[in-house]
């Protein structure tokens, strides 16, 4: 069974949206999808109790630790299928992709799937011009740092073996950052993955959760954190 984390605060408007689109594409696949609600103040949490009562593949779970990291310690550790897959409420990513990701980590045994959303085949709509020059030169920094190839560091949406997700827990990241973590984890530690591209379109509704300026430090916490704990483990090999 394939578990979809979906972070949402102050979602109301993308929540029928979503059902409708899990409903329509996902009719072939086992699922649950987890809303976590963290600390919404529209009628997110209304909105999602409909849907729950009516869909037997969603469910909800309130976030007691503010932030998208505490949401993912917690959604991961609810999770009861083998995948994790995380799409964020926004509607950016493509239910398509969602499932070339299911079936390449069945087929493969891999780990992880990572999708790009800047490589050959990829389409990005909409992007922020300076979000997209910042996040350039972010991932080009990581993939440095890291001597690895993949480009798109930053991007929620991946889908991860849930066996391996439980072992990073408890995520140490607060906000956006904890999205960066997870994939670094899994470089680090030598978990076997693989890269597809995906696509990306910007938010039609609801108002955006990233702020650039309050995320810099965190993002560079994360990148120093996980880069010691690679050294320290080189170290111990």
């Amino acid at each position: 069974m394939l578990s979809i984390l979906l972070p949402v605060k102050n979602e109301y408007e993308n929540l029928d949206i979503i059902e409708k689109i899990f409903n329509e594409n996902l009719s072939d696949i086992s699922y649950e999808a987890i809303l976590i609600n963290d600390f919404s103040t529209d009628n997110t949490l209304q909105k999602a109790n409909e849907i729950i009562k009516k869909n037997k593949n969603f469910r909800i779970i309130n976030n007691s630790n503010k932030g998208l990291g505490g949401a993912m310690n917690l959604g991961i550790s609810e999770s009861k299928g083998n995948f994790v897959c995380i799409v964020m409420a926004d509607l950016s990513d493509d239910i398509n992709d969602l499932k070339k990701y299911y079936e390449l980590i069945k087929k493969e045994n891999l780990d992880a799937v990572f999708g790009s959303r800047f490589t050959k085949n990829s389409k990005v709509i909409n992007y922020p011009k300076k979000k997209l020059l910042l996040n350039r030169i972010f991932n080009f920094c990581v993939k440095i740092l890291f001597f690895n190839n993949y480009n798109d560091y930053t991007n929620a949406f991946k889908i991860y073996k849930t066996s391996v997700l439980k072992n990073f827990l408890p995520l140490v990241s607060e906000s956006f950052n904890v999205f960066l973590e997870m994939p670094l984890k899994v470089i680090s530690r030598g978990y076997n993955f693989k890269v597809i591209p995906i696509n990306w379109t910007s938010r039609k509704k609801g108002k955006a959760k990233f702020n650039i300026k309050e995320l810099r430090a965190k993002y560079l916490f994360t990148l120093i954190y996980c880069f010691i704990e690679k050294t320290l483990l080189k170290k111990k090999k």
